[in-house]
């Protein structure tokens, strides 16, 4: 058997928004952009440069409920990994890029790591695994 998580949804507030940061801050690619006219809705479809794994879908919030997780969809833990070739590179890009890091960069026994936040206040780890951690081989 072979199964793959494709997707994690985000929770965003407006699409264009979210693509706009996503792309032009973090460098991620928009692979899919279609309307869906039976829920009046977009399928909005990113993933990082040269990434082959799971994909984020920016999923606009539609009611209530779902706007008061923008920002917040694991209680104010790091919720999302992104992980790097080249750690210092990519920790300069984004900070010129303006993007918030609310932990420094700092060398782990696993490897490189940063804490970043999206524009909704989601925090992400910048990441560059060590050449011998086990899930260095599945990436």
């Amino acid at each position: 058997m072979k199964q793959a998580i494709i997707h994690v949804a985000l929770v965003v507030d407006d699409y264009d928004k979210a693509i706009a940061f996503y792309t032009e801050k973090l460098g991620f690619e928009l692979l899919e952009d279609s309307y869906q006219p039976e829920q009046d809705k977009r399928w909005v479809v990113i993933a990082p440069p040269g990434g082959q794994g799971t994909t984020l879908l920016l999923a606009r919030a539609s009611s209530p409920r779902q706007q008061a997780f923008i920002g917040d969809q694991s209680g104010g833990r790091v919720f999302l990994f992104l992980h790097t070739d080249d750690f210092r590179r990519d920790y300069a890009r984004l900070r010129q890029q303006g993007v918030r890091f609310v932990r420094e960069a700092a060398e782990q026994d696993y490897g490189w790591v940063a804490v970043f936040e999206d524009l909704y206040g989601n925090r992400w780890d910048l990441l560059e695994l060590t050449a011998s951690h086990p899930l260095r081989a599945r990436l």
